[in-house]
Formats: C-alpha cells, structure tokens, sequence
C-alpha cells in the first residue's frame, strides 16, 4: 500500500521520546509500526545498539518498509567498549543518518538512542541539528533516549519524557527476551 500525497506532504515535525521510564525505543517502534502500516518507507538507525539480540530485529524482518540497522557495540550484555569505538561507531551512524536523511528515500527516521550519544559526548546537538537541517522535505524524524539535550528540546516539535515511577530492575528482575530486548 502506497501512502496517498497528503498524508506525506504533512510529513516533516522532529519528535524527542526521552526521560529515564522505560519506553522510549518501545514508542518508536509502536510509530514504525503504524506509519509502514499507512505505506510509509521508515529506517530506525540504533546508535549505541548491537546488530543480535534484539526482538524488533526479527520482527522488521517481515515488514517490507521497515529497516532497522544497528550501529553500536554490545554495552548491554556488559562487553568492554573503549570511546574510541564508540566514538567512530556514533560517527558512521550520523554518517548513514545524514544520508537517509537527504536521500528523500525514508519517510521516517527514527534516531534511537542518539540522545544518549549526545549525553555522552560522541555527538553534539549542534551537529544533530546540522544533519536535522538538511533532511529531505517531509521526512519526519524521532530522536530518543535518555539525556536530551536543552537545544533539542528547544528545536523539537514535540517532546515527551517517560517518567519511572517503579521498575522490575528494582526488584533484581532483569531484561526479559521479548519485553525489554
């Protein structure tokens, strides 16, 4: 199904999912879900994600417009990282999301986990800004994670924060295949 020319000509707001409640990627890929159901052509890049071990992996197997490419080193399962591996995987990431986002091929962009790339200095609101300026007309972009920036706050169009009142973790419960990853 191809999306009709309103739906895309309304396209084009940067939206920021963040905050420390858990959700955030979850909310983007309820989005992805939704807008490849209406046709629309959306690219999830992973910034600080692994490539195996993740759910929404498999299942954008079996959507046609949905890509997902994950650009990260394997913090989660506690692999020593060194900055400068962060630092030149967060560098290709902007690279591959500068790119999709002038190519006018994607609908959506979704920039997972970039606001923690910023909180930990491998990449600065201003460049993300830069890259944001010169995306293709209407694509719409999603920037999450913990930690955003005040400037991308500020050039958002829509910001919403997930709030943790209470977590599994508190309880030694850790991440569940199929519920957290």
């Amino acid at each position: 199904m191809a999306p009709d020319s309103e739906t895309k000509r309304r396209l084009g707001l940067v939206q920021v999912y963040t905050g420390n409640g858990k959700g955030k990627t979850t909310a983007c890929l309820g989005l992805a879900f939704r807008a490849s159901g209406r046709g629309l052509n959306v690219l999830m890049l992973q910034f600080l994600k692994p490539a195996k071990g993740y759910g929404e992996h498999l299942a954008a197997e079996l959507i046609p417009n949905l890509t997902i490419i994950p650009m990260g080193a394997d913090h989660m399962c506690g692999k020593e990282v060194t900055r400068e591996e962060d630092v030149a995987l967060t560098r290709e990431g902007m690279r591959k999301a500068e790119e999709a986002l002038k190519s006018g091929e994607y609908d959506l962009v979704i920039l997972d986990e970039i606001n923690n790339s910023m909180a930990f200095g491998l990449a600065t609101p201003a460049d993300v800004i830069a890259m944001l300026e010169s995306r293709a007309p209407h694509t719409e972009v999603v920037l999450s994670g913990r930690g955003v920036p005040k400037e991308i706050v500020d050039y958002a169009d829509l910001v919403t924060e997930m709030r943790l009142v209470k977590h599994p973790f508190d309880k030694g419960i850790g991440a569940r295949k199929g519920i957290e990853y």
